[in-house]
């Protein structure tokens, strides 16, 4: 071996050593160690000499690119002995549909390895980071990663908010065009039902904030935010309802109070006789002031009265059949309780009789 790159490290009876710097692919083959004996002995090993990728390049991209377009965009990097890794990263996650693709160089030991990425560009790309890594064995761990910042313009994305879920009239309203697009969109357009803002002094328009304060009726209708940008315009509607003014009555607590009635009655059987019945009502703690209804102690009273002379006319007919109730005898048989025979009976009954009137007695 006659090249500078060569040294000879050791050399002695039992040991020859060489170093070869700055290895090129050159170097690769088959190298022998001969001992010069009778006979000669001779020793024999390959050399295999890696290709280092160089660092790979992204091409194909343009700026900027609008939402829509194809992409295609291409990795490639040149002078890997075996033919070296590529894949594909769209903000740390990898991007597995990609087309690979190896060619062989000039000097017929080392490869071009290129990859193509190919995708529709979409406003969710604006601002991702692709990139592009390179694995080998003669990297040692360490891929070699080319990156490029995807820039992607759209038309603008409108959205009305409203400070407001249920106007009423007298109230304000503060509605809110939130437009988002790239270029970043102009001043944005306020318009009501097709046209102008019919008053300027209450609907004030601030930037991209439409206020409106005193809120009526004639306020009712739809609005509209328009936004624009180079790339185009994009428009949404908010259709304002003006509600009457609620009128809710503040919780109060009612306490029920008794209402007392007396009424009173005269009944009349044998004498006449007072009474006096209650009647209590209770007031609904959740009638509204100034509700008009039936007068539930009036009724309430009217009803005690009805039971209590019914009560009254059972027990002074029970009294009076009581009083009646017992045995009554014929004249005859008056006479026949302390006569010894029957024509003795007869005439203590007809004796009797003279006396009737006196023991008459009425009832009423």
């Amino acid at each position: 071996l006659r090249d500078n790159r060569i040294e000879l490290v050791r050399a002695s009876w039992h040991e020859l050593s060489i170093s070869v710097s700055d290895v090129s692919l050159s170097d690769e083959g088959q190298y022998t160690c001969s001992l010069f004996t009778m006979p000669v002995k001779t020793s024999k090993a390959f050399l295999t000499v890696l290709g280092v990728p160089e660092k790979p390049q992204i091409t194909g991209f343009t700026s900027p690119v609008m939402e829509g377009e194809r992409m295609q965009l291409t990795c490639k990097t040149s002078g890997s002995k075996p033919a070296a890794d590529i894949r594909w990263f769209k903000n740390d996650k990898e991007v597995k549909d990609v087309k690979y693709l190896k060619e062989e160089d000039a000097n017929r030991k080392t490869f071009t390895v290129s990859s193509t990425l190919d995708f529709l560009a979409d406003r969710s790309d604006d601002g991702a980071v692709v990139s592009c890594r390179v694995d080998h064995e003669s990297l040692n761990s360490t891929p070699q990663i080319a990156m490029q910042v995807l820039e992607i313009h759209y038309t603008p994305l409108v959205k009305i908010i409203s400070s407001n879920s249920w106007p009423e009239e007298g109230q304000s309203i503060i509605l809110t065009c939130e437009s988002k697009g790239k270029p970043v969109p102009e001043p944005v357009l306020w318009t009501k039902d097709g046209g102008e803002l019919p008053d300027p002094e209450r609907m004030v328009v601030n930037g991209r904030v439409l206020s409106i304060s005193f809120l009526n009726k004639t306020d009712n209708g739809t609005y509209r935010c328009e936004a624009k940008n180079p790339i185009g315009r994009n428009s949404t509607e908010y259709v304002l309802i003006v509600h009457d003014v609620f009128n809710t009555l503040l919780p109060t607590t009612v306490i029920p109070s008794l209402t007392t009635a007396t009424v009173t009655t005269t009944v009349a059987l044998t004498t006449s006789t007072s009474t006096s019945a209650t009647a209590i009502s209770t007031r609904d703690p959740n009638a509204l002031a100034g509700q008009t209804g039936p007068d539930h102690a009036l009724i309430g009273g009217i009803v005690a009265v009805v039971v209590f002379v019914t009560l009254c006319s059972i027990i002074l007919l029970g009294r009076y059949l009581a009083r009646h109730k017992g045995t009554y005898l014929t004249n005859e048989a008056k006479g026949a309780e302390d006569a010894p025979d029957a024509d003795t009976a007869i005439i203590n009954a007809e004796g009797s009789q003279v006396n009737a009137e006196e023991k008459k007695e009425y009832f009423i």
